[in-house]
């Protein structure tokens, strides 16, 4: 059976724990969490030496039978963060369609969720290095929105600041609903996770 190896993207180090390019990283942690409370591992650097990983089941305490799910925080800044999980995708001999990342997206309102599979980086620095490191943008997606930009402020920027008073309210309960749009695209497959949470 395949393992899964589901990826936050986002910068490594405290400068940018709090910002918006970060929110894929607190969904992945959020889940990392969750299994930990069953069958995970602790956050540990990877032998690749590019990324943090967790290694769980995706079930009941015991189940022999689920599957196996690594989640991955990069190590490497967003527009190098393909490298670290192509490498950590070709040592656990993971194929590309079992592979799913989360991270920011622009082009939707705060705290709008979308799964995709497949199509372009639309402009995601961490996306596209994925593409061109997996060789293949055959993956899934989840795209956790965090609006434009106000006024005329340049989207690089905005990104990298961090989340409004108004928003920082919300965050937990938007980080909640992306890692339980994931938990039900790994147990429920992708049609019918984007059923309920593309909504």
């Amino acid at each position: 059976m395949a393992t899964w190896l589901v990826v936050g993207l986002g910068n490594p180090g405290s400068a940018y724990a709090a910002t918006r390019h970060n929110v894929g990283r607190l969904v992945v942690e959020e889940l990392a969490d969750r299994a930990r409370d069953s069958s995970a591992t602790a956050w540990r650097r990877h032998r690749t030496g590019r990324a943090d990983t967790v290694e769980a089941r995706l079930g009941t305490p015991g189940d022999a039978d689920a599957p196996r799910v690594v989640f991955l925080r990069p190590r490497t800044f967003m527009n190098e963060s393909g490298g670290s999980v192509a490498s950590v995708a070709a040592y656990l001999r993971v194929p590309t369609d079992h592979v799913v990342v989360a991270h920011d997206e622009i082009d939707l309102p705060f705290g709008r969720l979308r799964l995709k599979r497949g199509g372009g980086d639309n402009g995601h620095n961490g996306v596209r290095s994925m593409r061109t490191s997996l060789r293949s943008g055959d993956f899934s997606r989840l795209r956790v929105g965090i609006g434009r930009p106000p006024g005329s402020q340049d989207p690089a920027d905005f990104v990298l600041s961090a989340w409004s008073a108004a928003e920082r309210r919300e965050l937990p309960d938007l980080v909640t609903r992306a890692a339980d749009a994931v938990d039900s695209l790994l147990h429920s497959g992708l049609e019918q996770a984007q059923n309920v949470f593309n909504g």
